[in-house]
């Protein structure tokens, strides 16, 4: 016999013998699957990188005219730092363009300088700038200005530092009649109870002062020599006319006025006597 048929009898008799071992299940596979142990999974069902999970969650910036929740629009607000003013207004959000100097900064300051010098002057109330007041699930307003009584008042402040509830006093600064400040804002104002609203309106050069009378707002007619005297905090006293032309130090001199009056006089007793 040959060389190569003998190669080839021993390879036949090889093969035979490993089906008949395979048959009676002698033989083993040689290559098995690793225990599960061995090898853990790739894909961890741990959290991602902070990074990923940045992408992930990543908060949409706000937009003018969006329709929030406040919940919403405090989370969207609060992820953006840079952003110095923004409200939401019967669940829509706006966001006034850059201010000005000559027709909001400077009226705003004046405004400012004259609740200012009425709260120093005056205890049991608080004024703040650009604040955000809570009114409900669909209104957020952030007013230039506000008054707030702190005793026996319809506002008071949350934990987190926030006002919730109408303050008794807003001011705004406003271009004209046309602006959403004496259309969707007063409306909302007015809805919660908010007991007097101010708004400069610079184009118009004219400062409206509405007061809130049964459920609905009226202007406060003007004095004698076209003063304003609030109800609600008594000594409050505006000279619109000065104010409108730019004239601080008359208008300080007629608050003063009317810190040095009798009226705020007992104003002041009567939050004195309930503190």
């Amino acid at each position: 016999m040959s060389v190569q048929a003998k190669t080839n009898q021993s390879l036949k008799t090889a093969i035979h013998k490993v089906i008949t071992k395979i048959e009676q299940g002698e033989c083993k596979k040689e290559s098995t699957l690793p225990e599960r142990e061995a090898f853990p999974m790739s894909i961890s069902s741990q959290p991602t990188s902070p990074k990923s999970s940045a992408l992930i969650q990543e908060i949409p910036p706000l937009e003018n005219g969006d329709q929030l929740t406040r919940p919403e629009f405090e989370r969207r607000y609060e992820a953006m730092p840079h952003l110095k003013k923004a409200e939401l207004i019967a669940g829509v959000v706006y966001m006034p363009s850059p201010v000005r100097h000559k027709g909001h900064g400077l009226e705003h300051s004046a405004l400012s300088t004259w609740i200012g010098v009425y709260t120093a002057s005056t205890r049991g109330i608080e004024a703040s700038d650009n604040a955000t007041v809570r009114l409900d699930l669909d209104n957020e307003p952030q007013p230039d200005m506000l008054l707030r009584l702190t005793t026996n008042g319809q506002s008071r402040v949350a934990a987190d530092g926030f006002i919730e509830g109408p303050p008794e006093l807003v001011a705004e600064v406003a271009s004209s009649s046309v602006a959403y400040d004496l259309h969707q804002k007063l409306d909302v104002y007015r809805r919660h109870g908010v007991r007097e609203y101010i708004v400069w309106r610079t184009v118009d050069n004219a400062i409206d002062w509405f007061v809130l009378r049964d459920g609905r707002y009226e202007r406060l007619p003007p004095g004698e020599a076209e003063i304003y005297k609030s109800e609600t905090f008594p000594g409050l006293w505006l000279d619109a006319m000065a104010m409108l032309r730019g004239d601080l130090a008359a208008v300080l001199k007629t608050l003063g006025e009317g810190i040095a009056s009798r009226e705020h006089a007992e104003f002041v007793q009567q939050i004195t006597q309930a503190t």
